[in-house]
């Protein structure tokens, strides 16, 4: 596997998890692309799919980097390209929806969508996006604190922030509700678990290298 080949490998993985997302999102509007731009409620979901599978399809890539042996600087147009379309999704999928509600006079967060667009009883499945956000765009600062200690308890607390997305896409989210894509969610999930546990055993016999 050479640098090259693996660089594609890990664009046609974001590719394929991305076209996947767009699949289930166009066939719940019954492939009708008007509908998208009717109102935001029909589009923000998209943007919550596509966040989720580019970040999942970055734990993968990951993987098979380690596995093949590369280092990081391998796949760094890869990832620098990605976390930009994640950074983007990430931001348009709670902020598209809260303008919706406002413009349908629901007031501000969290109480519009607290109060007229999530059931009481899934009050904390949103709470959980609420955290991920955060925590999503603590991440953002990588570059200026990377290389402090403390920065392992940010990798860490990503971790967890997936687990915190799967859990509220499943719970949420109306396209995970029946049909093929809730297979492929749970896909999405056990194949993270894996993944976040090689890495890190890897990242572990590296360091005592």
């Amino acid at each position: 596997m050479s640098a090259k080949r693996l660089a594609s490998l890990a664009w046609g993985i974001s590719l394929i998890s991305v076209l996947l997302a767009f699949t289930v999102w166009i066939n719940n509007l019954g492939w009708d692309f008007t509908r998208s731009i009717e109102t935001a409620y029909n589009t923000f979901p998209l943007f919550g799919l596509a966040a989720f599978s580019l970040m999942w399809s970055h734990y993968i890539v990951g993987s098979l980097r380690r596995f093949y042996g590369f280092d990081k600087q391998a796949l760094t147009k890869y990832f620098k390209g990605t976390s930009v379309l994640v950074l983007i999704c990430i931001l348009a999928h709670p902020l598209l929806l809260m303008l919706q509600l406002y413009l349908d006079g629901f007031g501000l967060p969290p109480q519009s969508y607290l109060e007229h667009y999530v059931a009481p009883s899934l009050a904390w499945a949103a709470g959980l996006g609420t955290i991920s956000l955060i925590i999503f765009l603590l991440f953002e600062l990588y570059r200026k604190f990377n290389e402090k200690s403390w920065w392992k308890y940010i990798d860490y607390a990503q971790i967890l922030a997936m687990g915190f997305i799967f859990l509220h896409g499943l719970t949420l989210g109306r396209h995970l509700q029946f049909g093929w894509y809730k297979w492929v969610w749970y896909f999405y999930g056990i194949s993270l678990i894996f993944a976040i546990i090689y890495n890190f055993k890897s990242d572990q016999v590296k360091e005592k290298i």
